[in-house]
């Protein structure tokens, strides 16, 4: 009997041991509250925008969300979203506006200019456009000819991509709809590309067009086009990052470039491709990428550098949504669903130590396929002051915007 009790206690043990190797928990994170569900069932409900954009306005008091009675499809353009607010205090969802440019991946693209001011997409007239409204009065202060993909710092210089040419290469993050030109014949278009543009005037300017990389990304066969997707501004405006890739092949180059159009330049080499990212600084730049064309991991770069650092020790080699907090310590990043279980699980790095710690894992159910076009990726995002970590999820049978409450 005694032999019995001590093989229990030594194995208990083991598995302590091995459970808290998984978890690196310690006591250099911050306090992580439970997930705290921030909209109510009946509807489907996600952010307004893709990870890594702030769904939090800076006094963190209300928060951009879509509305939809959709489940299982993608939106059409007969298909409006409502757009609206939680109340980060009553968790009360207030109607702004309904939009018709929006997907279940990135929103409508929704960003906050200042505490009470957002631009959003939207399809109006058969055209993709831009809106910029005023949360108080829902009052419309401008409409824009062109829609946003990316909007930095200063609330005045913003990023326009084709929406039209990404429903037909990567359905699930493009507009239905004839709101632009797709050119779907045209491989690697002269006149299209990334626009950088100033939302005081209006104006519109072609920074990079696909013409530009022809020569830069791998080779594809005749009948394949290129696209751009994931564009973002770094921390102080001066720099843009994106994805070029061609359909169907799935070849991805990691590009950035100098807000002026200069010092274009890859990333990385062919096979390393690249998937999803976020600037740690002026010049730092973290990417998902098949390190050394072997395996995906969190790579952590000087921009026009080799200087590659795989983030993690080893614990998020995966392909997954990372994106740093506001004061540069922490980085919550999450990962696709568990092919067997359908789990997908959250991470938080500290960033001094890297150790790793799980916050969560959210069992996906399977009619939110992850090959689906509506799945629902975790996609995490932090308020502007750190307080908040805020993800989407289909744990309960329905698409639903979460939180976790941050303290330091």
């Amino acid at each position: 009997m005694k032999k019995i009790h001590l093989l229990f206690a030594f194995s208990c043990l083991l598995f302590s041991c091995s459970s808290q190797k998984k978890t690196t928990f310690s006591s250099n994170f911050p306090q992580i509250s439970e997930a705290i569900q921030i909209t109510k069932n009946g509807k489907e409900h996600f952010y307004a925008s893709y990870y890594g954009i702030t769904s939090f306005n800076k006094a963190e008091t209300y928060a951009t969300v879509l509305e939809t009675e959709i489940k299982h499809a993608l939106p059409d353009e007969t298909q409006p979203a409502t757009l609206g607010l939680v109340d980060m205090k009553t968790f009360n969802f207030i109607p702004l506006t309904k939009t018709s440019a929006w997907n279940f991946q990135e929103g409508c693209m929704a960003h906050w200019l200042d505490d009470r001011t957002i631009i959003y997409n939207d399809y109006r007239n058969h055209k993709t456009v831009s809106v910029i409204m005023d949360i108080k009065t829902k009052r419309e202060i401008k409409v824009l000819s062109f829609p946003v993909s990316g909007v930095a710092p200063n609330g005045v210089d913003a990023l326009s991509i084709n929406f039209s040419r990404l429903r037909i290469t990567r359905t699930d993050y493009g507009y239905a709809g004839e709101g632009q030109d797709k050119q779907a014949e045209v491989a690697f278009p002269e006149n299209d590309g990334i626009f950088i543009c100033n939302l005081k005037t209006g104006s519109k300017k072609l920074l990079i067009s696909f013409a530009q990389i022809k020569n830069m990304v791998p080779t594809f066969t005749k009948s394949s086009i290129e696209y751009f997707a994931h564009t973002r501004f770094n921390t102080d405006g001066s720099k843009i990052f994106w994805l070029a890739r061609g359909f169907p092949e799935w070849n991805t180059s990691a590009f950035t470039v100098n807000k002026d159009g200069s010092q274009l330049q890859r990333s990385f080499p062919d096979g390393w491709n690249g998937s999803h990212y976020d600037w740690l600084n002026e010049d730092e730049l973290m990417i998902t990428a098949n390190y050394n064309a072997e395996k995906f991991a969190h790579i952590l770069f000087t921009i026009g550098q080799k200087n590659f650092k795989k983030l993690g020790k080893g614990a998020l080699d995966f392909d997954a949504h990372g994106t740093f907090s506001p004061n540069k310590k922490w980085m919550v990043t999450d990962a696709y669903p568990n092919k067997v279980t359908g789990e997908q699980k959250i991470f938080l790095m500290n960033m001094k130590t890297e150790e790793v710690k799980i916050l969560g894992g959210f069992i996906e159910p399977k009619e939110y396929s992850n090959t689906g076009k509506w799945r629902c990726d975790i996609h995490s995002r932090w308020s502007p002051k750190g307080n908040i970590i805020g993800f989407n999820s289909t744990q309960n049978g329905s698409r639903q915007a979460y939180i976790f409450r941050v303290k330091e």
